[in-house]
């Protein structure tokens, strides 16, 4: 038996590898073409995108289509195996169809295991290399411009603190206008903070607070506390990366941090919350969906019938199109509000799960 699981094994992982070298070789070009024009106004030639940008975008691409190359890699080699009469011999032997999926389930397993340390602890360094290559060189001059450009900054940083600030710039890390308020739990205002101008200091980590006026409101009779000058070292909770966080910043976190950082933009009333939900949700629903997709893909390819390969193949493109449209589009519902993270990323799983499970069985029982 460990020689018909060491054979299935080998065709499981080099058809996968063959087929994923397949289409990232295809998209690597297409890629290339579409940005080489972008890369030559930077500077830079093909070899810096091939050294500093795919090698990350590679994890990525693996990491977040790894269901979908299982699939058809699995309807592929099984179907082979089916029109060879392979599988018909190996059950007429006296293998139950169970132990003949067993191999299958292994390989799935040590996949999904893979994909979900990848996603939760690996993928967030690869995300901020591919990130920052692309946002320093790739973005087309309208989204320089959209990148680039002052934003007005409305928070809640707390429970009892606010900040505003009229206009603040991520790549100088400076703003104008800023306005700080404190709190306490009768919410009553205990400090406020206005200044002119607002600059990030790496050097400290700490903001420079220019023409600021600083007021602690008095109690009762006590007259209010006032104090107006220049400059103001001041330190507050968040940096400006967490001022103003980045469309992907989900993506550049482990998810340690990304709880934490979810749990802070709750406090914020952020916009981009649902956002960051489906991120976090979605490192776990998608190594799920690579055993799922597995099963599915055995449970169809491993009867022979009319039409073969090609008809096999041709079914696993549709179900692999379907199952990456309905998760792209459940995911815009979600960002939009419509549904909830959860539901979005995990509604796909249960009922493509639901389906292979029921094709699994009818399988075995035939």
């Amino acid at each position: 038996m460990k020689i018909l699981d060491a054979y299935i094994l080998k065709k499981f992982f080099s058809t996968m590898v063959f087929i994923f070298a397949l289409l990232l070789l295809i998209f690597i070009v297409i890629d290339v073409n579409e940005k080489y024009n972008r890369l030559s106004s930077s500077n830079l030639g093909i070899f810096d995108a091939l050294q500093h940008y795919y090698p990350y975008f590679t994890l990525w691409a693996i990491n977040n289509f790894f269901s979908i190359i299982i699939f058809i890699s699995v309807i592929l080699f099984t179907s082979r195996m089916a029109n060879q009469t392979e599988i018909v011999a190996i059950i007429s032997s006296g293998v139950s169809f169970y132990r003949f999926s067993r191999p299958y389930f292994i390989g799935a397993i040590l996949i999904a295991s893979l994909s979900f340390i990848t996603n939760h602890y690996v993928l967030a360094w690869s995300n901020i290399k591919k990130n920052e290559f692309n946002t320093k060189y790739l973005l087309y001059q309208r989204q320089k411009n959209e990148y680039q450009q002052s934003q007005q900054i409305n928070s809640q940083l707390s429970p009892t603190e606010y900040l505003f600030i009229n206009s603040y710039n991520r790549i100088s890390k400076d703003g104008n206008g800023l306005l700080y308020q404190q709190f306490d739990d009768r919410n009553t205002l205990i400090h406020e903070i206005r200044a002119d101008q607002i600059v990030w200091n790496d050097s400290d980590s700490a903001y420079m607070l220019k023409n600021y006026f600083e007021r602690y409101p008095g109690l009762g009779a006590q007259n209010d506390n006032l104090i107006q000058g220049s400059e103001l070292r001041q330190k507050f909770k968040f940096t400006p990366d967490e001022l103003l966080p980045e469309s992907y910043v989900a993506e550049t976190m482990n998810s340690l941090q990304l709880k934490q950082f979810i749990a802070n933009e709750k406090v914020k009333g952020s916009g981009n919350i649902n956002k960051y939900l489906a991120e976090f949700y979605k490192r776990t629903s998608l190594p799920v969906s690579i055993i799922i997709l597995c099963i599915l893909a055995l449970s169809l390819s491993s009867n022979k019938r009319r039409g073969g390969l090609g008809l096999n193949l041709a079914l696993g493109i549709t179900i692999a199109f379907v199952f990456i449209f309905s998760f792209q589009a459940l995911l815009v519902f979600a960002e939009s509000g419509a549904i909830s993270p959860l539901m979005a990323v995990w509604l796909p799983n249960f009922i493509f799960g639901a389906l292979a499970v029921y094709l699994y069985f009818k399988r075995a029982l035939s």
